[in-house]
């Protein structure tokens, strides 16, 4: 069952912001929902979730058409949406209670998210004097602290410094393991190849590439070659006619068009008796794939 978006588009006057797009989740974990800015994923999640009409096509979710009361979804804008005035205890027992929980589930789900996010000592404090990530904590809250179904997660690691990413990547593992769906967005490319089985990207209204996020990798040919070495090997690439992409430190990338140049070139450093500490061959990244995709 699950989420199925079918052929779904949204205009505003005469521009097409979502053109014919369909996506389906039906089992749990992260669906990566990709795209440069403008190309139309905020829209299609406000579509996703009610918050927008669409123009065409269908979106249901576990057979039924989307609305509030067959949905329990949690949704984690990129725009922050806390009140800044506002103690943070009481705005997410607001939140809560939009949710339909009791006060007393409410009060339990809210001391146990602060807990877990690390910012209990804040719940008397009013938004404004929060970080900008702490601010970003409180309002992951408001996504999960009602235990949705589905979620759609906006650059849930905006604003977070490497040991809050690491924090809430780790609750994220969590509601993996619980089985829950959800939609991620995010413009490091880096987060989508760990945690997004499938993934879809969008420019301009329209999907450029859908699909199998380890099937869309395999498909492409290796094309970069990446060496440690403290010696010199500029000459040797040089003479394999090789092109280097980066050279820093110790690490020398190349840029290969089959597997065959990598491995002469490894021969031609080992007559030469130059100690290479790593040698791999790789595939493009997803960072590669979405360039080429939406690069124009």
């Amino acid at each position: 069952m699950g989420l199925k978006i079918e052929h779904v588009s949204k205009s505003y006057g005469d521009k097409k912001v979502v053109d014919n797009i369909c996506l389906e989740m039906n089992k749990p974990g992260v669906f990566g929902l990709l795209g440069t800015n403008g190309a139309g994923k905020t829209t299609t999640i406000r579509m996703l979730l009610g918050i927008l009409k669409k123009d065409e096509g269908q979106i249901t979710w576990n057979g039924k058409e989307v609305a509030r009361k067959h949905v329990n979804f949690g949704y984690l804008p990129e725009e922050r949406g806390i009140y800044p005035k506002t103690k943070i205890y009481d705005q997410l027992m607001y939140f809560a209670k939009l949710k339909g929980m009791s006060k007393q589930k409410a009060d339990e789900a809210i001391r146990f998210w602060m807990k877990r996010l690390e910012i209990e000592q804040y719940m008397d404090m009013t938004a404004e004097k929060l970080s900008k990530g702490n601010q970003q904590k409180v309002q992951f809250i408001t996504a999960i602290v009602h235990n949705p179904e589905l979620m759609v997660l906006d650059e849930p690691f905006s604003g977070l410094d490497p040991v809050n990413t690491e924090l809430i990547r780790n609750v994220i593992i969590e509601l993996i393991k619980e089985g829950k769906y959800i939609i991620m967005s995010a413009h490091q490319m880096s987060v989508v190849e760990e945690f997004c089985t499938d993934i879809l990207i969008l420019n301009k209204g329209k999907t450029v590439l859908q699909g199998n996020l380890t099937q869309i990798k395999d498909s492409y040919q290796a094309n970069r070659l990446e060496i440690i070495t403290k010696e010199k090997i500029e000459k040797y690439c040089q003479e394999s006619n090789l092109p280097i992409i980066l050279a820093k430190d110790n690490v020398v990338e190349i840029k290969i068009k089959e597997e065959e140049e990598a491995h002469r070139l490894l021969e031609k450093l080992v007559e030469n008796k130059v100690m290479v500490e790593k040698f791999e061959i790789k595939k493009p990244s997803l960072h590669d794939i979405f360039i080429e995709k939406v690069g124009e």
